[in-house]
C-alpha cells in the first residue's frame, strides 16, 4: 500500500467529499478517485458508498480507516522527530514561536516549558499569548498561534489535539452565603439546582465541547442544567458571581488566581477533571513545533496540579 493511497483514505474518511480532499492533498478529483479506485481493488470490496450528492464510508472503509490511523500519526510523527534532528544538527531551530494558553494555570506550564526551549536551542523564543475564552480556537486557526495549551478534548475537525499532560479537579464559585458555601462542598446534581443564581456559560457560536466543560447541559444523572448568562472572560464572571447573578464551574486554579471579594469556591470533588493537552493545526509537526512538544512534555506532569 502506497503512502498517497493511504492520506487519501483518511483524508477522505474525514471530510466525505472529493472536491474537498482534492484540495487538500493539491491533486485532481480525477486523481483522488483512482487512489480509492486502487485501494479498493487492492482491498477487494468497496470503502465508499459514493452517490451524486453523499459520500459515506462502507463497514469496511471504517475498519481500514481506524486500522490505518494509528500508523499513519506514527508515521508523521517519526518524519516530525527527523527533520527535527536534522534541524538541530543545522543549527536551524531559530525564530518565534506563537504559543496560546488558556489561563495561568496552562501559562506557568507554558513558560517553563519556554524556559527549557531556550536552554537548548537559545536561538528559539517563546511568544505566550492568552486564549480568548469565547473564542477559544479562533487566533489558532487564523495563524496567530502556532500552537496552543487549553482544555481537552478540542473536538475540532481542523485541529489536532493531545496527549492529555496534567489535569486539575473542579471548583463552582458561588456568592459569599449561598447555601453551597455553607455547606463547603457540591456535588456535579447540584448545578440543576442553583436556583436564582444560575451555572454562568459562554455565547453562542463558542464550540459545544467548550461549553459544556463550562457549562454542561446536564448532570451525570441525565437532570437538566439551566443555562445562565453568556460571559467572555473570567472577570465578568466573577463579577456577576459577586452580584448574586449566577455561578461559575471552573478549574481549581481559579481559587488562587482569582480571589475575588464576595466569591466563594466550593470543590466539586465527583466531578470529572479538566485536562489540558496541545492543540494544533492540523498538518506536518514542524521542527520548532516538535522542539516545543518535547518540552512541554518534560515539563508538565502526567496528572494533578503544576
Amino acid at each position: 500500500m502506497e503512502r498517497d493511497e493511504v492520506a487519501c483514505l483518511l483524508i477522505l474518511a474525514e471530510e466525505l467529499h472529493f472536491g474537498r480532499t482534492a484540495e487538500r492533498m493539491h491533486l485532481s478529483r480525477a486523481r483522488v478517485s483512482q487512489l480509492v479506485q486502487r485501494l479498493e481493488r487492492r482491498v477487494g470490496a468497496p470503502l465508499f458508498h459514493r452517490t451524486s450528492r453523499t459520500v459515506t464510508l462502507t463497514g469496511l472503509g471504517r475498519q481500514l480507516r481506524d486500522d490505518l490511523a494509528p500508523h499513519q500519526r506514527a508515521m508523521d510523527e517519526a518524519l516530525a522527530r527527523a527533520a527535527a534532528t536534522a534541524a538541530r544538527r543545522a543549527g536551524e531551530l531559530r525564530g518565534v514561536l506563537h504559543v496560546g494558553f488558556s489561563g495561568p494555570l496552562a501559562g506557568e506550564v507554558v513558560m517553563r516549558a519556554a524556559k527549557l526551549l531556550g536552554e537548548r536551542w537559545p536561538g528559539l523564543a517563546v511568544a505566550p499569548c492568552e486564549v480568548p475564552l469565547a473564542d477559544p480556537f479562533g487566533k489558532l486557526r487564523a495563524g496567530a498561534f502556532d500552537v496552543q495549551l487549553a482544555e481537552l478534548p478540542a473536538g475540532e475537525a481542523d485541529l489536532v489535539e493531545g496527549p492529555e499532560l496534567f489535569s486539575e479537579s473542579r471548583v463552582l464559585a458561588v456568592p459569599a452565603g449561598h447555601r453551597l458555601a455553607l455547606r463547603g462542598e457540591a456535588s456535579p446534581e447540584d448545578l440543576a439546582e442553583l436556583g436564582e443564581t444560575p451555572l454562568l456559560t459562554l455565547r453562542e457560536g463558542v464550540p459545544v465541547l467548550c461549553r459544556e466543560q463550562l457549562a454542561p447541559a446536564r448532570t451525570p444523572g441525565g437532570r437538566a442544567i439551566p443555562p445562565g448568562l453568556p460571559v467572555t472572560s473570567v472577570q465578568e464572571a466573577l463579577v456577576l458571581v459577586a452580584a448574586g447573578k449566577g455561578a461559575l464551574l471552573s478549574g481549581a486554579h481559579t481559587e488562587t488566581y482569582f480571589a475575588h471579594p464576595g466569591v466563594c469556591y466550593v470543590p466539586v470533588p465527583e466531578a470529572a477533571a479538566l485536562a489540558y493537552g496541545l492543540v494544533r493545526r492540523r498538518g506536518p509537526l514542524a521542527p520548532r513545533l516538535q522542539a516545543f512538544t518535547e518540552a512541554v512534555a518534560g515539563t508538565a506532569p502526567p496528572a494533578g496540579r503544576p
